[in-house]
C-alpha cells in the first residue's frame, strides 16, 4: 500500500530519506561511543569495542555482501529509500567503517590496555616475558597448541589454502634464499589460529588473582613457527582475517526439502566469495597483492588494522573477578504476581502479566513452559522457535511435554540468520522426542514469537498464550530489553491458534494455492499478520490518527522500535507531521526518516538509546482520540518485516497492561537524558542536551531501580530459569533473605 506523497514527490529522495546501511553504521557508531565514555566502567569499554567488532562482521557478510552482489548483477540502485547507486553506498561505506575502525583501535590502544595495565592487566609482548613464564609457555606450545596446528603453504607444490571465515590467521613470510630465482611467487605460510583454544594465556609468575599478565596467542606460535615450518629461515609474521559472504537466496521453485536444502545452504556458503580482509597495518603491500590476487578481491576490501586484529578475542579478560571494573551486577527480579504459591495457570487466568526484560526474569517464560510440559490437564502446546540458547530450558520442556503424551508442535526457522547450525540440530532432537517439528515457508523466515498451551478446565478447553517481541532464548533475554504478555483473552488466543493453523498447513502464503491476501484476515479478528495485512494496519492507524487531530488537535503517536525503514510508512508519518500529530519515535539502529525537515517532519522526533543492554522492544501507541491503542509486536517498520517474514501485531485489551506499556516504559524511555542520542535532519546523532527539564533521567537504570523495589529477588538467574517449582514443593526460586546477626542478637535480648 503506497501513501499520497503528493507533496513531496518532486523532491530528490535523497533529501527526504536517509540510507539504510549508512544510518545502520551510525548506530555502531554509537555503539562503539560507549566505549568512549569517561564514566563506562573499563572492562564495559572492552565488552562494547567487542560488540562493535561483532557487529561490523555481520554487517560485511550480509548486507555489504548483498550490495556487492547487487553491483555485480548491474543494480545501479540500492534497496534503500534514498535512492542512493550501489557504487556510492560501497564507497561511503568504506570511507566511514576505516574512520570507525581507527577510532575503535585508538581506543583500545590509547585508553583501554594502557588503563588496564594500571589495574594489574597487562598483555605482554614475548621478549617481555620473564624467563621463568617463557618456560612455562614453551611447555604449554608443546602440550596444549602445536598438537592442533597445521601448517599451510603456498609455493609451487602447494595451491593458495581456503581460508576459514572470521579465522584469525598468521601469514609467515620466509627469508629469501635465493634473490635471483627465476620463480616469481614469494612462498607464503599461513597457520589458523585455534579457536578453540584461550586467546589469552595467562602467565603463571604473577601472584594477582583477580588480574593478571597475559600473552596473545597468536605471539606464542609465532614465537614457535620452526617447529611448524622445517628448515625455513622465517623473516616475518603478520596476522589476518577474511570475512565472506553469508548472504544467501533460496528460491521457491528449486526447493523440494527446505531441512535439506538448508543443511546444504549452510556448508555451501562457508566457501563464498571474500567481502573484506583484515590485515596488520605494517603488512608489505607486494604481500597484499598477492592476497587480494588469490582472493579475488580488490584493494577497497583491504583494511589494514593495528595488531591485535579481533577484539573480541580480547572478552577473556571480561570474565575477570574484579568488579570494580564493570557495570553494578543486576540479578533479573521476579514479577510480583509469582510471590505467593500458586500454579502458573490460575496466576495468569486471574489477569494478564505483562513482563519486561531483563528486568522481569525470563524465569516467568521458563516455569510457563515447565508447568505445561508436568500439568496432567495440558493436551497441547505450539510454539515458534527463531533462536533458541544454547543449553535451553524452553528445548527440554517441549521434549518433557511430547514424553507426558501432550501433543507438542514446534515451527522452527531453519533460516534465521548465523543461528542456522543450532536451529538445524534443535529440529533433529525435537523430531526424535517426538515433536511436531514444522519448518514454515521458504521465501518466509518465522519471526513472529508466541507460545500456546491448551489446557482443559472444568470441562472445556482454555487457551493460554504468551506473545512476546523477543526469542524464546534464555542467553539473550538477560542481555536485550524486550517485553512480554501472558493472557487468557480468547480473542486473541484464537487468532493465534489460527496462526500456528496458518503456518503448519497447505503453504496459503507462498505457494500453488495461495489464497488471496484477503481471505486471512478474515480469520484474524484481532491481529494483524505480515506479509498478509501488517503494513496496512500500521498506515491505516497512522491515518487515523491524522483524522483524529483534525478533530480533536490532540493526535499523538509514540513508537518504540529497532529500525524504521519502510518507505510506505515514512511517508504516511510524513503526512501525520504535515497534519500535525506529535510524533515521539525510539528507533535503535536504523532509521530513514528524517526529521524536522521544515513543512515536512516538523513535528516528529527521533531518538536511539544505547546502553548497557540491547534495546529490543517493539511498542507503539496511538492516542486515538483518546481511546489509545496500544500494541507490541516481533516486528520493526521495515520492508523484510512486512513482506518477507510471518511477524505478528499484537492490540492490547487490558488497561492495567497499556497503562505499564505507556506510563512507564515508553515514558521512561523517551525522558533518557543519559544514553538518548537525538536524531537530526542530516543524519547525525548527538546525545540530549542537559538543561533544566532533563532530570537525569538513564532510563535503563530507572527501570532496573523499579524492578528491584516492586520484584522479588531472585536465585542466581542461570540457577533460576532452570528452576522447577513442581519439584520444590511449588516454592519458585525466591532468594532467601541473608540473616542479619545483629538484629538477631538484639531481638533475643529483647
Amino acid at each position: 500500500m503506497s501513501s499520497d506523497t503528493s507533496n513531496v514527490v518532486s523532491i530528490n529522495p535523497g533529501e527526504i530519506y536517509l540510507n539504510k546501511e549508512l544510518s545502520w553504521l551510525e548506530f555502531n557508531g554509537r555503539v562503539l561511543e560507549e566505549a568512549l565514555f569517561n564514566k563506562t566502567p573499563l572492562l564495559e569499554k572492552l565488552k562494547f569495542l567487542s560488540i562493535f567488532s561483532t557487529n561490523l562482521d555481520e554487517y560485511f557478510m550480509v548486507r555489504v555482501a548483498g550490495l556487492k552482489k547487487m553491483e555485480q548483477e548491474a543494480l545501479r540502485i540500492s534497496d534503500s529509500p534514498d535512492g542512493m547507486e550501489t557504487s556510492v553506498v560501497l564507497t561511503k561505506i568504506r570511507q566511514r567503517a576505516m574512520e570507525l575502525t581507527a577510532t575503535q583501535v585508538e581506543t583500545l590502544h590509547s585508553t583501554v590496555i594502557p588503563e588496564l595495565a594500571k589495574s594489574d592487566i597487562k598483555i605482554l609482548k614475548m621478549e617481555d616475558v620473564s624467563p621463568e613464564d617463557h618456560e612455562y609457555l614453551d611447555r604449554y606450545f608443546e602440550s596444549d597448541v602445536s598438537p592442533i596446528l597445521t601448517p599451510l603453504g603456498f609455493d609451487p607444490a602447494h595451491p593458495f589454502p581456503f581460508l576459514v571465515n572470521q579465522s584469525l590467521f598468521l601469514i609467515v613470510r620466509p627469508r629469501e634464499k635465493d634473490p635471483h630465482s627465476d620463480s616469481n611467487q614469494t612462498p607464503i605460510g599461513f597457520v589458523e589460529i585455534p579457536s578453540n583454544t584461550p586467546r589469552l594465556i595467562r602467565l603463571p609468575s604473577i601472584a594477582n588473582e583477580a588480574g593478571g599478565s597475559f600473552v596473545l596467542l597468536e605471539d606464542l606460535i609465532a614465537a614457535n613457527l620452526d617447529s611448524l615450518f622445517f628448515g625455513v629461515d622465517i623473516a616475518a609474521t603478520y596476522t589476518m582475517r577474511v570475512i565472506r559472504n553469508l548472504d544467501y537466496n533460496l528460491l521457491e521453485n528449486k526447493v523440494v526439502d527446505l531441512l535439506k536444502t538448508m543443511q546444504r545452504e549452510v556448508v555451501n556458503r562457508e566457501h563464498q566469495e571474500v567481502v573484506k580482509l583484515e590485515i596488520d597495518e605494517d603488512t608489505p603491500q607486494e604481500l597484499i597483492d598477492t592476497l587480494t590476487a588469490n582472493l579475488a578481491i580488490t584493494e577497497a576490501d583491504v583494511y589494514k588494522i593495528a595488531r591485535p586484529l579481533y577484539i573480541p578475542g580480547l572478552m577473556g579478560l571480561y570474565h575477570l573477578p574484579m568488579e570494580n571494573l564493570k557495570d553494578p551486577p543486576f540479578n533479573p527480579r521476579l514479577p510480583n504476581a509469582l510471590s505467593g504459591s500458586e500454579d502458573f495457570f490460575s496466576v495468569v487466568s486471574k489477569g494478564d502479566l505483562l513482563v519486561h526484560h531483563p528486568y522481569d526474569s525470563f524465569y516467568a517464560v521458563t516455569e510457563f513452559l515447565n508447568y505445561a510440559a508436568q500439568d496432567p490437564n495440558v493436551v497441547a502446546i505450539k510454539q515458534t522457535l527463531y533462536r533458541s540458547a544454547g543449553d535451553s530450558p524452553i528445548i527440554d520442556s517441549l521434549i518433557t511435554a511430547s514424553e507426558n503424551g501432550k501433543q507438542v508442535t514446534a515451527v522452527v526457522e531453519l533460516k534465521a540468520r548465523f543461528d542456522e547450525k543450532n536451529n538445524i540440530s534443535w529440529a533433529r532432537r525435537l523430531e526424535r522426542a517426538g515433536v511436531n517439528v514444522v519448518f514454515g515457508f521458504v521465501g518466509l523466515k518465522t519471526h513472529g514469537k508466541a507460545t500456546l498451551v491448551v489446557r482443559r478446565e472444568k470441562n472445556k478447553l482454555v487457551r493460554y498464550l504468551h506473545v512476546s517481541t523477543g526469542n524464546y532464548n534464555s542467553s539473550t533475554a538477560k542481555l536485550y530489553t524486550d517485553v512480554g504478555l501472558f493472557t487468557t483473552n480468547q480473542k486473541l488466543a484464537t487468532d493465534v491458534a489460527n496462526v500456528f493453523n496458518l503456518i503448519t498447513g497447505f503453504d496459503v502464503l507462498t505457494g500453488t494455492q495461495r489464497l488471496q491476501q484477503a481471505d486471512i484476515p478474515k480469520r484474524l479478528k484481532n491481529i494483524s499478520i505480515s506479509p498478509v495485512n501488517m503494513r496496512s494496519t500500521v498506515i491505516g492507524l497512522i491515518e487515523n490518527e491524522i483524522d483524529h487531530h483534525r478533530m480533536s488537535g490532540n493526535g499523538h503517536i509514540r513508537a518504540k522500535m529497532n529500525a524504521l525503514v519502510d518507505r510506505d510508512i515514512i511517508d504516511t508519518l510524513y503526512r501525520a507531521s504535515q497534519a500535525g500529530v506529535k510524533i515521539q519515535l525510539i528507533v535503535r539502529s536504523a532509521c530513514c526518516l528524517r526529521p524536522g525537515i521544515p513543512g515536512i517532519s516538523d513535528n516528529i522526533e527521533v531518538i536511539s538509546i544505547v546502553d548497557r543492554f540491547l534495546e529490543h522492544s517493539r511498542i507503539f501507541y496511538f492516542h486515538a482520540g483518546g481511546e489509545e491503542k496500544l500494541f507490541i509486536s516481533s516486528a520493526d517498520w521495515m520492508p523484510r518485516n512486512m513482506d518477507r517474514r510471518i511477524e505478528l501485531l499484537i492490540p492490547i485489551f487490558d488497561q492495567k497492561t497499556k497503562d505499564r506499556l505507556k506510563n512507564e516504559i515508553l515514558e521512561i524511555s523517551w525522558q533518557d537524558c543519559v544514553k538518548a542520542r537525538v536524531l537530526s535532519s542530516d543524519g547525525t546523532y548527538c546525545l540530549r542536551a542537559q538543561d533544566a527539564s532533563c532530570d537525569d533521567t538513564q532510563s535503563q537504570k530507572r527501570f532496573i531501580e523499579l524492578a528491584r523495589k516492586g520484584g522479588i529477588q531472585s536465585m542466581p538467574y542461570d540457577i533460576a530459569i532452570r528452576y522447577k517449582p513442581q519439584l520444590e514443593e511449588g516454592q519458585r526460586p525466591i532468594a532467601k533473605k541473608r540473616r542479619d546477626r545483629k538484629v538477631e542478637k538484639a531481638a533475643a535480648k529483647r
